[in-house]
């Protein structure tokens, strides 16, 4: 069983969530492909090469791939499709983006946000807001994966480099949508999706003033991301990026606070797979401590400078 994964990269560095996706795509199968889409992207192509259970790195570069556009994108790897028996990528923004496109291009169904491969061909995901499991076996001759990573170990390094094959993409742009620019936000702690320690900031704060008094000095001090709820995000209070939950990102850190958030379903989402949960908020009816190993009842203004002072 031929497998394709789609990397996520920045054309000069591979994401982690690609490493985490290919320990998936072990569990399907062993011929596995990684397919690095860009613009001078062979660094990115060479660390794919590295990673354990990797068969060939396909480099496919152009123009119209620089920054990965949905169109141009799925046009390629439909092209390389009748290949495999599997097409699957991390389940980020780019692959949530790309993936349904392929998915309605080769007339399949997509598995989306995969958690545990069951079989080959039987995947489970959740529903309802993570309420559920459902298990499903898809019986399409080409499987159209998205894996949430949070859910599977980072791929080792191999022995062994694969081989890295260069192909030139000369497609026709569609003119259906084009790049205009990046806004990134400036960020010197981990990435959300990777971090081991999250601090998590809800719509108790208050305001931006107070979120970033309150929550960042203890997030500096743990060497943590931050995180907010979806209701801090809405306010204003935290960036968009930093949105954790149903409708922002799904974590699993190996410690994750969570200060003034009542642990609404769509929250808990995205961060109910934490090994550890340290839920502070002064209801203790709050639904977040029924998700918590810890729970703190009282004023987070109070209580997380105190626990900065302690540290």
């Amino acid at each position: 069983m031929a497998i394709l994964l789609f990397a996520e990269h920045d054309n000069l560095s591979l994401s982690e969530q690609t490493a985490k996706a290919l320990t998936a795509a072990t569990q399907i199968g062993i011929d596995i492909d990684v397919l690095i889409a860009g613009k001078n992207a062979s660094p990115a192509a060479e660390q794919a090469a590295k990673l354990a259970g990797v068969r060939t790195v396909l480099l496919v570069q152009g123009d119209l791939l620089e920054n990965q556009l949905a169109e141009p994108t799925a046009a390629v790897i439909v092209g390389l499709a009748s290949n495999y028996d599997t097409i699957l990528a991390p389940a980020t923004t780019t692959g949530k983006n790309v993936l349904p496109r392929v998915a309605a291009l080769l007339d399949v169904m997509q598995v989306s946000d995969v958690t545990e491969v069951v079989a080959p061909d039987t995947f489970k995901h959740p529903i309802y807001a993570g309420n559920a499991i459902e298990v499903v076996q898809a019986s399409d001759a080409i499987k159209v994966l998205t894996i949430r990573t949070s859910s599977f170990a980072v791929a080792p390094d191999g022995d062994t480099p694969a081989s890295v094959t260069v192909i030139d993409h000369d497609g026709a742009d569609g003119g259906l949508s084009r790049f205009v620019e990046n806004i990134l936000s400036a960020n010197d702690r981990p990435e959300l999706n990777s971090a081991k320690i999250i601090v998590s900031g809800g719509r108790a704060l208050g305001s931006e003033q107070k979120f970033q008094e309150v929550i960042t000095p203890l997030a500096d001090k743990l060497g943590a991301a931050v995180g907010a709820s979806r209701a801090a995000v809405d306010a204003g209070y935290a960036a968009n990026d930093l949105q954790v939950g149903q409708t922002g990102k799904v974590v699993a850190p190996d410690l994750y606070i969570a200060c003034g958030i009542s642990g609404a379903i769509q929250h808990l989402a995205g961060m109910k797979d934490s090994k550890v949960i340290v839920a502070i908020n002064t209801d203790e009816d709050a639904p977040i401590f029924q998700v918590a190993d810890y729970g703190i009842v009282g004023d987070l203004f109070e209580i997380l400078p105190e626990m900065e002072r302690q540290l």
